[in-house]
């Protein structure tokens, strides 16, 4: 209020009346600021902390939810390997997160920086070459694992990984364009490395990529007449001495007796030591003639991790109990770049599945609704139901409440479980419709997609400068049954 203001009150020149009302225009208050809640990764971990958010937050008015995402859509990669063997039409497992996330603020782009003194991250798109801050109350880093490719000469620029949409895409047009160029070739030694597909890696990703690609490769021959099935060759490279180690050594051996009689070649107890442009060799010495690496052989924990002042186990987050990074009350970490203690096993920790993740990414929700109103957290606890894998047409393998299945009735289950798991009605009845079709009629083998090549392969164009720091994070093929 002005001194003048203040003289005519005292001096009785205006009305007491008046002077109030200046008080109150001169008394306004600034809005308070919205509490922000920053989620950073478009995986499991991160979108089902911002669906359980939604749903118990969406409604505050003093509370903002932010997702950033390398991509606007949510994957769901465990019917990855069915985009590339042509049973699912590509867009039929991905949602688009605007869709999911209505109360959601959703930003596409790639996370450069995580400031956790200042609480900002910095993120960049593609588009437009700026950055942007955005500041937080709370984070949880989502940002799982990208696949690791740096050991290995050669398999960085020439192999095919398994862990985005694009790879799956990449890997059906790279296989229909070696068919093509091998009906085309009449020298047989020429024709060899097209016609030889090698997948490393005997995990749940890596059994189930080989088991789709044999299916379809050999599917697809009736359409080339100068091949045969004899001209085939499709390998399966493990480091341990049975595939499928996570479901036990009896349904390992019924797995590789299943590929063996479907003709998948598998290579025990040996890895990949180095790619050319034709020649796969492996730490044994044996030499494959090949121009297609499937790579599912390990993963690390996104890049961004490993800047961060933070404890760190095995590359990833260390997190307690509740999902919190220690010494950063209000940063939380889930999925496969998090470290999650496993409370009944001390010492050990959760495994980066997609079960797991989407638990955390429930639990973290809550924990974070709690802490914003100073109610007690909530510790994290699951213990895998089951374990499924798909491995071939109508052939699968699980273990269930510690129960074995395999053959029609393992992959009928894998087909349910899953198709219960995948988020929108519309992307149910789509998927369901497909493998309808797929039961009725042949694979389609249309090489539709525009790849870059460069003479060797068929790379994707890179995608910015951090072009990994928010993919999918994938988790094995592992969902919970409830």
């Amino acid at each position: 209020m002005s001194a003048a203001l203040t003289s005519m009150f005292l001096e009785g020149s205006q009305p007491a009346g008046f002077l109030r009302k200046c008080l109150v225009i001169a008394r306004v208050k600034r809005k308070p600021r919205k509490k922000r809640i920053v989620i950073l990764g478009g995986g499991f971990g991160g979108v089902y902390a911002a669906m359980h958010l939604q749903k118990s937050l969406g409604r505050e008015s003093a509370v903002e939810i932010c997702l950033v995402s390398h991509d606007n859509f949510f994957l769901f990669t465990p019917m990855l390997h069915e985009i590339a063997a042509s049973d699912l039409e590509i867009t039929n497992i991905v949602n688009p997160l605007r869709k999911l996330l209505r109360k959601v603020e959703v930003l596409v782009g790639d996370v450069d920086r995580i400031d956790l003194t200042n609480k900002l991250v910095v993120i960049s798109r593609d588009y437009g070459n700026h950055s942007q801050q955005i500041d937080y109350d709370h984070l949880v880093i989502a940002l799982g694992s990208i696949t690791n490719l740096s050991s290995t000469p050669g398999v960085a620029d020439l192999a095919v990984p398994m862990k985005s949409l694009r790879d799956a895409i990449q890997l059906r047009a790279q296989i229909l364009r070696y068919l093509e160029e091998a009906n085309s070739e009449y020298n047989p030694s020429d024709r060899l490395p097209s016609l030889t597909f090698v997948v490393a890696g005997g995990g749940f990703a890596g059994v189930e990529t080989v088991a789709a690609l044999n299916d379809f490769v050999r599917e697809a021959l009736p359409f080339y007449p100068n091949l045969c099935e004899d001209m085939l060759r499709v390998v399966l490279v493990h480091s341990g001495p049975v595939i499928l180690p996570e479901l036990g050594e009896s349904l390992g051996r019924y797995s590789e007796k299943v590929l063996a009689q479907r003709g998948v070649e598998i290579r025990h107890n040996t890895r990949v030591k180095s790619m050319t442009n034709g020649d796969i060799v492996l730490t044994d010495d044996t030499s494959i003639p090949s121009r297609t690496l499937v790579w599912t052989a390990g993963t690390v924990p996104n890049p961004l991790v490993s800047s961060l002042p933070c404890a760190k186990e095995r590359g990833r987050l260390l997190v307690d109990q509740f999902l919190r990074v220690p010494d950063w009350p209000d940063v939380w970490s889930v999925g496969d770049c998090a470290f999650v203690p496993d409370v009944r096993n001390p010492g050990k920790s959760h495994p980066p599945t997609a079960q797991h993740a989407i638990r955390e990414g429930e639990v973290v929700a809550q924990n974070i609704a709690a802490a914003l109103v100073g109610r007690p957290l909530k510790s994290f606890s699951f213990k895998t139901i089951g374990l499924l894998a798909s491995i071939g047409r109508r052939m699968g393998v699980a273990r269930i409440f510690g129960f074995n299945f395999s053959g029609f009735l393992a992959w009928w289950l894998w087909r349910t479980v899953y198709l219960s798991k995948l988020p929108g009605l519309d992307k149910k009845i789509r998927v369901a419709f497909d493998w309808t079709l797929d039961l009725l009629f042949p694979k389609d083998v249309c090489a539709v997609y525009d790849l870059e090549h460069d003479g060797r392969n068929f790379r994707w164009p890179a995608q910015g400068k951090n072009a990994v720091g928010n993919r999918n994070d994938y988790q094995s093929a592992t969902l919970a049954l409830d």
